[in-house]
C-alpha cells in the first residue's frame, strides 16, 4: 500500500517554516544556546544552571510526546522520579559509578514507560491522560511506603563519584561539563528523532490518526515507541538530577512535578525544539529567585500560565518563531 509523506502536514503548534532555501535558524539558535550555556557558570551559580538543564531535558522529553505525538501525559513524574530514586540508590547503596547509576535510572524509566505506555495507548484524549496520572499516583504511594526510597526523607547524601574512573564529579566544573554534555546529547537525540521519518509519522498521527491508519501505519506501535523514548529521556534527566543535587525525594514522583513539566512546555512553546528549554529555565528561575515569597510562587506561576494561554498561544519561542517566520 502506498504510504503518504507526512512532512507537508501543517500544524498550529509549530512556527511557520521558511518556504525557500535552507533554513539556518535552528543551527544558529543551537550555537547561540551552546555558547550561552558554556559561559553561564561565569555569571550564574553553576548549581542553578545544572538543575535547570536537568529539567530542560525533562521538558524536551515531555514535548517529544505531546508536541510531536499529540499524547498528553499527566504522569511524567513517574519516569523522572523513579529514575531519580534508582540512580540515587544505585550510587549510594550499590556503589555504582555515576555513569552506571544514570544508566540504571534510565533503564528503570524505560521499563516503566513500556508498561505504562502499553496500557495507556489503548485509549485516547482525556482517558489516556487520566490513565497516565493514575499509574503515576499508584507508584507515588508505593514510593511513600517502600523502605529503600526513604519515605518522606528520600535518599540523601548521594555520592557523585568519579565518571569513568577519571573525572571527579565532586569538582563543580567537572560536574557542570558532564551535565551540559548529557543535556546536549539528549537534546540532539530528540532533534534527530523529530526530523527523522519516524518523527514525521508521529506528526501525521498527531494531525489525523485515522488517515495514518488508513494509509497502512500501525499507529499504536509508533505511539508506544514515542512513549518509551520520552520516558527513557525523562529518566536520563531524573537520574542526572539525583547525582547533581545528591538527593531523590517524593517531590520528584508527586503529581505537581508532572504539572510543572506541562507548564514548562506550554510556557516555552509546544511543538518547538527550543521552547521547553526556555520554559524550564523560566520556571526554575522563578522557583529559585522567588523562593522568599513562599507559596506566592505558585500564584505567580499560575498567572504566567494564564497570560501565556491568553496572549502567547504558541508559547514564548513559538510566538517568536511565528513572528520571525523561522523554525525554532
Amino acid at each position: 500500500m502506498e504510504r503518504v509523506d507526512p512532512a507537508p502536514v501543517a500544524t498550529s503548534m509549530t512556527a511557520v517554516p521558511v518556504t525557500s532555501g535552507r533554513d539556518w535558524s535552528e543551527p544558529i539558535a543551537f550555537l547561540l544556546m551552546v555558547a550561552a550555556l558554556v559561559i553561564a557558570p561565569v555569571y550564574v551559580y553553576p548549581l542553578f544552571v545544572m538543575q535547570a538543564l536537568c529539567f530542560a531535558l525533562f521538558a524536551c522529553a515531555f514535548n517529544l510526546l505531546i508536541g510531536y505525538g499529540g499524547l498528553l501525559s499527566f504522569g511524567h513524574a513517574l519516569y523522572f522520579g523513579w529514575a531519580s530514586y534508582l540512580a540515587a540508590h544505585a550510587a549510594k547503596v550499590w556503589g555504582f559509578p555515576p555513569e552506571l547509576a544514570i544508566l540504571t535510572g534510565t533503564l528503570t524509566a524505560a521499563g516503566l514507560g513500556l508498561i505504562a505506555g502499553s496500557l495507556a495507548i489503548r485509549r485516547q484524549g482525556i482517558y489516556f491522560a487520566m490513565i497516565t496520572l493514575a499509574l503515576a499516583q499508584m507508584m507515588y504511594f508505593f514510593a511513600l511506603q517502600a523502605k529503600f526510597t526513604g519515605g518522606e526523607d528520600g535518599i540523601q547524601a548521594v555520592p557523585r563519584g568519579t565518571l569513568l574512573g577519571l573525572v571527579d564529579l565532586n569538582d563543580p566544573m567537572n560536574m557542570y561539563v558532564t551535565v551540559l554534555a548529557i543535556f546536549l546529547a539528549g537534546f540532539l537525540l530528540i532533534h534527530r528523532i523529530i526530523h527523522s521519518p519516524f518523527g514525521e509519522v508521529l506528526k501525521a498521527i498527531r494531525e489525523n490518526e485515522s488517515r495514518a491508519i488508513s494509509l497502512g501505519y500501525k499507529t499504536e506501535r509508533y505511539k508506544l515507541v514515542a512513549f518509551v523514548l520520552s520516558a527513557a529521556l525523562a529518566g536520563v534527566a531524573g537520574s542526572t538530577k539525583a547525582i547533581v543535587l545528591q538527593i531523590a525525594s517524593l517531590t520528584d514522583v508527586n503529581w505537581p512535578m508532572s504539572g510543572e513539566v506541562v507548564l514548562m512546555a506550554l510556557v516555552g512553546g509546544l511543538g518547538t525544539v527550543f521552547g521547553p528549554v526556555v520554559g524550564a529555565f523560566i520556571i526554575i528561575a522563578m522557583q529559585t529567585y522567588l523562593a522568599q515569597v513562599g507559596q506566592w510562587v505558585t500564584v505567580i506561576q499560575g498567572a504566567i500560565f494564564v497570560l501565556c494561554v491568553l496572549a502567547f498561544r504558541r508559547g514564548i519561542v513559538g510566538e517568536l518563531a511565528h513572528f520571525l517566520r523561522i523554525r525554532l
